[in-house]
């Protein structure tokens, strides 16, 4: 009989027998662990495990939480960790191999209904029966789909194999939590050993190299990560190359992703995989990170059973720089997101990932990402669901425009781009030599955080003919590109652009100076928004605070609203999409507010803000109603909205949709969402000049278009 490796062991024996030894250059944590798992190795001789789990590769892990999304609720539930099949004298060692133990009844008991929800759900996707038994401390316990199903029975006369519960100690919800010897998990892909580990909600991986980095101005290829190593995926590796980082905590070697799942299948398995949420962050092509705890898959993961995947890219000039006439025909940073959607598809069934199944999303920059991706003849085909949230470009309306914004929707060639951004960051760095290559050889030598700190720096996708080769997303076939026939969901906040417009720092005296001041126009186009009643100012008598609403209304449709909004139309009046959806978030927290507006004012009752009054749902404020990472709820509907959100987007991922089914809500026990579900009815596609739309808040409300096109005055953008 051939035993399994220590590495097979450690991890709940998820790596086959035929691992190959562990790396001599494995990471010291890598020791311990494997450490850990020898010590393991006596107990597991004395008590063999069934010859079934030594040649099939053990077993699942599957981390089980009822995650109801109120993080100042957690210390109130525990966890488990369900094991498949095995009989009880085997069930004692593997729990041990994972550091836990069976778990008790009392346990159990004391958690009735986080464990009567948990283990209907595994039957409801078939992973265990209607009626199933699991082996427990000491004895069985048996569940079913019904509510109040949880009782034990009595021990089987013969040591017929169940599936097993172990407890889950890592009980810290923290992001930031540090794995230990006990916590520590294996997975196998490819050649590589990967070493993540788990907190309350989710196993982590964190740090993974999707590929090698390629060089300075130079494309990512896949596969090039190194192969037959092991990895330390135990923490968070460096954010690219960006300003206002702490010293040390930005790399142009960078090109990383973060993995969080509730499930890891048996090493070679393809069953039960989930479906796989692919983000793209935001910061405006120059900022940003996977890392950002706010997007983090942790909870995602754990409410809706999904796999999540954050990756990093390269920023700025580093991600961007486009030279004419030479090899530096910029959009790295795309070159990077189609590289990690390609480990992605390769790697993540090891992961409990299903690779068929992967919807791509962003915010801000990361949403323009998801647009230029839609449209990018590399990357399609490489995923089967897109969601754009709060993607911005170029509208048009009474002299006013916000060239910002277009560089996101609209792409320059790479003379456009060279122009904006290249002599000047030759010329900032000091590099002036007379010949552009020369120039060229000078920057490649600056230190990363001198480029991308220059005063103009690239940072716009381009027409680089390969993986960007039109001047928009051709939703009408016009310029001969392609579009990803995929689902999508676009939306935005409802104040998106109140963060892209000034609050005046000194009160005015009229509507048209605040107009001025907000929008950055001259007098005569102030009185043009005005003499159109297009936008009529609210008559408060501030002026300022009145003038600013109108620049928000403004500023939201010519950066946000209108490009989605039109898209959404486009792509339905063409039918370049398989379905599309779309949806304004009326219900935000925090978010992005150089202005200061803060939110919603404190009232009695309300210590954090009473969101019944007036507040601006700025860009970047929405993220809590995808990821639910809401640490401070103002009112209970907070808790609900989050809860509302994340099951919509979730489903969109898993079928493509984002209505729920009703009997998932009942199996899961999530009530408040099935409940704001019933009052809203089904979210439409659109399909039309009227929508429908989305209002997500608690409960949720169906609309047509928000402000649909005003007349003449208004250019909408169709591309």
């Amino acid at each position: 009989m051939a035993f399994p490796s220590a590495a097979a062991l450690f991890g709940g024996l998820l790596v086959p027998s035929v691992t190959a030894p562990v790396p001599p250059d494995m990471a010291p944590s890598m020791v311990i662990a494997v450490a850990a798992a020898a010590a393991l190795f006596s107990n597991v001789v004395a008590n063999p495990l069934p010859k079934r789990a030594l040649t099939n590769d053990g077993t699942s892990l599957t981390l089980l939480y009822q995650n109801n999304l109120n993080a100042t609720d957690d210390v109130n539930h525990v966890g488990a960790i369900l094991l498949d099949e095995m009989t009880y004298a085997q069930a004692v060692p593997a729990c041990a191999a994972i550091g836990e133990s069976l778990i008790s009844w009392s346990t159990l008991a004391a958690h009735r209904y986080d464990f009567e929800r948990q283990l209907a759900y595994q039957s409801f996707i078939g992973k265990s029966k209607p009626v199933q038994q699991y082996y427990i401390s000491g004895g069985v316990v048996s569940a079913t789909q019904d509510a109040g199903s949880l009782q034990t029975v009595a021990q089987p006369s013969r040591d017929i194999a169940l599936p097993v519960l172990c407890t889950q100690s890592s009980n810290s919800n923290s992001v930031y939590a540090a794995a230990t010897a006990s916590n520590k998990v294996v997975v196998a892909s490819g050649t590589n050993l990967f070493v993540g580990y788990r907190n309350q909600k989710s196993f982590r991986f964190l740090g993974i190299p999707y590929v090698t980095f390629p060089g300075r101005f130079k494309y990512s290829t896949y596969p090039s990560a190194p192969s037959g190593v092991t990895v330390d995926a135990t923490a968070y590796a460096k954010q690219c190359s960006q300003p206002y980082q702490a010293t040390g905590a930005t790399s142009e070697d960078c090109l990383i992703l973060n993995i969080q799942t509730l499930y890891i299948p048996k090493a070679r398995s393809t069953k039960d995989l989930r479906p796989v949420h692919f983000w793209i962050h935001g910061g405006g092509f120059t900022g940003g990170t996977g890392n950002d705890p706010g997007s983090d898959g942790g909870n995602l993961a754990s409410r809706e059973d999904v796999v999540t995947v954050n990756i990093n890219y390269r920023l700025s000039t580093l991600g961007f720089l486009a030279i004419p006439g030479t090899d530096l025909k910029g959009n790295y940073a795309v070159s990077d997101m189609i590289a990690a959607l390609k480990w992605t598809i390769d790697n993540i069934a090891a992961f409990g990932g299903d690779p068929g199944r992967i919807v791509i999303n962003g915010e801000s920059a990361g949403a323009g990402s998801t647009r230029v991706l839609l449209g990018s003849p590399p990357a399609i085909g490489l995923y089967q669901g897109a969601i754009s949230m709060s993607n911005l470009g170029f509208g048009y309306a009474l002299g006013i425009g916000y060239s910002y914004a277009n560089t996101y929707s609209d792409y320059l060639t790479i003379e456009g781009s060279y122009n904006t951004a290249g002599q000047q960051i030759f010329s900032e760095l000091g590099c002036t030599q007379a010949s552009l290559d020369d120039r060229i050889a000078c920057l490649k030598t600056k230190d990363p955080l001198a480029i991308v700190t220059t005063g103009t720096v690239a940072r716009y996708v381009v027409q680089d003919g390969h993986y960007v080769n039109t001047a928009r997303l051709d939703l009408t076939g016009s310029e001969g590109g392609s579009v990803a026939n995929v689902d999508v969901i676009f939306g935005i906040t409802r104040d998106d652009g109140a963060s892209f417009s000034t609050y005046p720092k000194t009160p005015v005296t009229s509507i048209s100076q605040g107009l001025q001041v907000g929008l950055g126009i001259n007098a005569a186009n102030a009185q043009k928004v005005i003499d159109s009643g297009l936008f009529p100012a609210p008559s408060s008598g501030d002026f300022t605070k009145d003038s600013f609403n109108v620049t928000a209304r403004i500023a939201t449709d010519l950066q946000f609203r209108c490009v989605d909004q039109a898209t959404i139309y486009a792509g339905d009046a063409t039918g370049v999409f398989k379905s599309a959806h779309y949806y304004q978030m009326d219900r935000t927290y925090g978010g992005y507010d150089p202005n200061n507006l803060g939110g919603p004012p404190v009232t009695p009752g309300y210590p954090n803000g009473n969101p019944d009054l007036p507040y601006y749902r700025v860009h970047g404020s929405d993220m809590p109603n995808v990821f639910g990472n809401l640490g401070t709820l103002r009112d209970a509907n907070d808790l609900y909205t989050i809860q509302l959100g994340s099951a919509y987007f979730a489903e969109f991922i898993k079928e493509g949709t984002p209505n729920v089914p009703t009997r998932y809500l009942n199996v899961r026990g999530y009530d408040k969402t099935l409940a704001s579900i019933q009052q809203s009815g089904r979210w439409s596609e659109v399909h039309g000049k009227s929508g429908p739309i989305m209002l997500i808040d608690y409960p949720g409300k169906q609309s047509s278009y928000v402000d649909v096109a005003h007349g003449s005055g208004i250019r909408w953008t169709t591309t």
